[in-house]
């Protein structure tokens, strides 16, 4: 959530600023703002709403002239989304600015004695609050800002990513971070600084990670200077050379990156597994799982701690290695995992998902399973974030960038690798034969050609969204392996067309749900050929007589579903346990064509971030 965006170089400052904020629009925001020194003024320019919004007021409010600058998209915590609350915000002195993503869980009591200083607040932030602590810190130890900064951060209980300027030391950014990611472009004299490294990729490859609690001084003309927040020891920095690209980041021709990254799932899945499935050989190879066979082989159970899609994505994954490697596994939400003061053993393995590797609650929970002895595996898509960091082993998901906040190829990306452990699992315990095991290695090789077929439906998908835009509720339902794909599609419809959509297994039906089945109740149906098919279709008659509309997800030459249903969308067979990769498609173009016929913003839906970095 929120953004940072900085620059100090020879450069002039607002155009690098302002493109910076547009590639951060993802992470979801309602504000934005930016502050610009040209050696003489600090000028401060924000506004609620978009970074055009900010933009238009800039011209009319501010000269854009200056090397350095630094902005901020704002999603809300501590006060409402207006001009005032929006960032940066500016000391007393109006000496000193800030920008800051994150929560400071104690700012009332700091505000309290900060009023009793003398000092005055404007917002309802607790943004305003620090940096007014730093400015306070500043005067009463006599320090310079970045000895400032350390200070009043260790006077703190929360988390942060900072950006701090003093106009009486143009020459120099202080930066800061505990929980929520922040990296350095290390250019030719100059420096830029962002939530991650898609604001800068044009200018730079070479990029430093600051980790928690570490705090960075940046300087025209010097080296980066990086410190232990705690105790002031020095850190080495390490540069990273990124392999990202910027065309990844862009759309490509198509009208909205959640179309692109949908269609871009058959690339996906094949570089997740490539290097990995080794079909010939018939073998897995993944050093995070050969280096740790033993913590697997030893489990009595996995626990498996994720939120939202990637929650879904674990619950397809409890299936699987319950089906082929005979372990048990629980499912947890990791944002309610280390509130129940849960059971955990050093025999176990927990395995972080997280598409960003930056998401709080799972942060919190693998730090809680560790402090239990428990082996943590992380799987994420960011090479370098947090997970990747906190993880004993991990592995990533290849899927390139997200940008999109619905995530699409995180799912069928995490499901691949989740699928690539379990066999692993399954053939080192000698729980599936070598026969099935070359089986699925054959078809999971198959399943992006598979991804390619499926997505030919998308005009017959578009009609059918045509249709049902307008009504108020979806139900979606699943049975097995495609229950959890149920709830993703729910989930899918709810994020970027705001219509109410639940999730249900479709046994449950008959539990609750089916008393809210009328004419006007559209029910998507997952009833492929494999797995509980003749109950699914039990089911779909007991909507059918009760005249719900039904949309039948269903395998090629399908008769039987056809017959009952309104609509059916088909998709290519496969094995049951890797169903799931199929029959999301049809759920995501689903709700991406309602949402844009709704005229809704797909990308960056309302009230949601892409990479939520606070509790």
């Amino acid at each position: 959530m929120c953004g940072i965006v900085g620059y100090i170089g020879p450069r002039e400052a607002y155009p690098i600023v302002i493109e910076g904020l547009k590639r951060l629009e993802y992470r979801g925001y309602d504000s934005a703002g930016i502050a610009l020194f040209d050696g003489t003024n600090l000028k401060v320019c924000k506004t609620k709403g978009k970074v055009a919004d900010l933009e238009e007021r800039s011209e009319k409010e501010i000269t854009k002239n200056g090397n350095v600058g630094i902005g901020h998209t704002r999603w809300a915590t501590h006060g409402v989304p207006n001009d005032v609350n929006s960032h940066p915000h500016i000391s007393n002195s109006g000496e000193l600015v800030i920008i800051h993503n994150g929560i400071i869980e104690n700012y009332e009591s700091l505000k309290k004695e900060l009023i009793t200083r003398g000092y005055t607040f404007k917002s309802d932030t607790d943004t305003e609050v620090l940096i007014n602590l730093i400015e306070d810190v500043k005067k009463q130890e006599n320090v310079k800002l970045g000895k400032a900064v350390q200070i009043a951060l260790n006077q703190v209980i929360g988390a942060y990513a900072i950006a701090v300027f003093d106009k009486n030391k143009p020459e120099e950014i202080v930066i800061a971070r505990l929980g929520s990611p922040l990296a350095v472009g290390v250019g030719e004299d100059e420096f830029f600084i962002a939530s991650d490294a898609s604001p800068f990729l044009e200018y730079t490859k070479n990029a430093i990670y600051l980790e928690d609690e570490e705090m960075a001084i940046i300087r025209f003309h010097k080296d980066i200077k990086i410190r232990k927040i705690k105790d002031d020891s020095l850190v080495d920095p390490y540069v990273q050379k990124l392999q990202i690209n910027l065309e990844q980041i862009e759309k490509g021709g198509y009208d909205h990156f959640m179309l692109k990254e949908i269609h871009e799932q058959p690339k996906a899945i094949t570089d997740t597994y490539r290097g990995r499935l080794l079909r010939q050989e018939a073998i897995i190879k993944m050093a995070g799982i050969e280096d740790n066979m033993k913590k697997f082989l030893n489990a009595n159970r996995i626990i498996i701690v994720a939120c939202g899609t990637s929650w879904h994505a674990g619950l397809v994954a409890e299936y699987i290695f319950e089906d082929l490697a005979r372990i048990p596994v629980e499912v947890e939400y990791a944002s309610e995992f280390r509130y129940r003061n849960p059971v955990i053993n050093e025999n176990d393995v927990l395995i972080a998902i997280s598409q960003s590797g930056e998401t709080a609650d799972t942060l919190a929970a693998i730090k809680l399973a560790k402090s239990k002895g428990a082996f943590v595996f992380g799987i994420c898509n960011v090479v370098g974030s947090s997970i990747a960091r906190e993880t004993d082993a991990g592995a990533y998901t290849h899927a390139g960038p997200e940008i999109g906040v619905a995530s699409t190829k995180a799912f069928t990306t995490q499901i691949t690798v989740l699928t690539l452990i379990a066999l692993r699992m399954a053939r080192a315990k000698g729980t599936i034969s070598s026969s099935d095991f070359r089986r699925h290695l054959l078809e999971l090789e198959m399943i992006p050609a598979k991804v390619e077929k499926a997505l030919e439906s998308d005009d017959h998908i578009k009609m059918i969204a045509d249709i049902y835009k307008d009504v108020s509720n979806f139900l979606y339902l699943g049975r097995g392996y495609n229950f959890p794909v149920a709830l993703e599609g729910a989930l899918k419809l709810k994020e970027i067309s705001y219509i109410h959509a639940e999730g249900y297994p479709a046994a449950e039906m008959k539990h609750g749900p089916i008393a809210l089945i009328d004419e006007n109740m559209p029910i998507v149906v997952i009833a492929t050929k494999k797995g509980h098919y003749e109950k699914v279709v039990s089911n779909i008659q007991e909507i059918k007589s009760r005249k719900g509309k039904i949309i039948g997800i269903v395998t090629e030459g399908d008769i039987q579903v056809k017959e009952l249903a309104d609509h059916v969308i088909e998709v290519p067979e496969t094995l049951e346990s890797l169903s799931p990769l199929l029959t999301t498609i049809p759920l995501q173009l689903l709700s991406y064509h309602i949402a844009v016929l709704l005229d809704k913003n797909v990308d960056q839906p309302r009230n949601l971030a892409k990479s939520v970095t606070v509790e």
